[in-house]
C-alpha cells in the first residue's frame, strides 16, 4: 500500500456523533444516558439478578434534561447504551427581545440570538426581573443532542 502515515486532526465535534456507546452496567446515578431519542439525567438504577436465560438487567429512571419529563428503560447490563455529550456553556445575558428570544454574548465576542426563553417559570422570572433591573447576568446554556436550553443564571453585579 502506501508507505506515508496519514494524520488527523480532531476538531471538536465536527461530524462528531451525539451520542456514545457505554455499557449499561456502568452507568451509574448522576450519569446521562438516551431513553426513547432524548438525553436524561439518571435518577434511580437498579440490577436485577442473571435469570435462568442468562443477562442481569438495569433499569434505569432517568429525567429528561430538556423537559423533565420522566423516563424509565430496562437494558441487559452487558449490552450498550447510547449516552449523549452533555456540555454547558456561560454566556453573558445582553436583551430579551419581545417574542421570547435572547440575545447572548459568547466567549470570543461574538452574539447568539438563537435561543428562546427558558419555560421553567421560576428561573424565567429571575432572568425577566434581573434584566429589568440592569443587572449583568450570565447563563448557563446546556446543549445535548442538538438541542439546547438555558438552565441556570448567575448575577455578577450591576453593569
Amino acid at each position: 500500500m502506501s508507505d506515508e502515515e496519514h494524520h488527523f486532526e480532531s476538531k471538536a465535534d465536527a461530524g462528531a456523533s451525539k451520542t456514545y456507546p457505554q455499557q449499561a452496567g456502568t452507568i451509574r446515578k448522576g450519569g446521562h444516558i438516551v431513553i426513547k431519542n432524548r438525553a436524561c439525567k439518571v435518577v434511580e438504577v437498579s440490577t436485577s439478578k442473571t435469570g435462568k436465560h442468562g443477562h442481569a438487567k438495569c433499569h434505569f429512571v432517568a429525567i429528561d434534561i430538556f423537559n423533565g419529563k420522566k423516563l424509565e428503560d430496562i437494558v441487559p447490563s452487558s449490552h450498550n447504551c447510547d449516552v449523549p455529550h452533555v456540555s454547558r456553556t456561560d454566556y453573558q445575558l445582553i436583551d430579551i427581545s419581545e417574542d421570547g428570544f435572547v440575545s447572548l454574548l459568547t466567549e470570543n465576542g461574538n452574539t447568539k440570538d438563537d435561543l428562546k426563553l427558558p419555560t421553567d417559570d421560576t428561573l424565567l422570572t429571575q432572568i425577566k426581573d434581573g434584566f429589568a433591573e440592569g443587572k449583568d447576568l450570565v447563563v448557563s446554556v446546556m446543549s445535548a443532542m442538538g438541542e439546547e436550553q438555558i438552565c441556570a443564571l448567575k448575577d455578577i453585579g450591576p453593569k
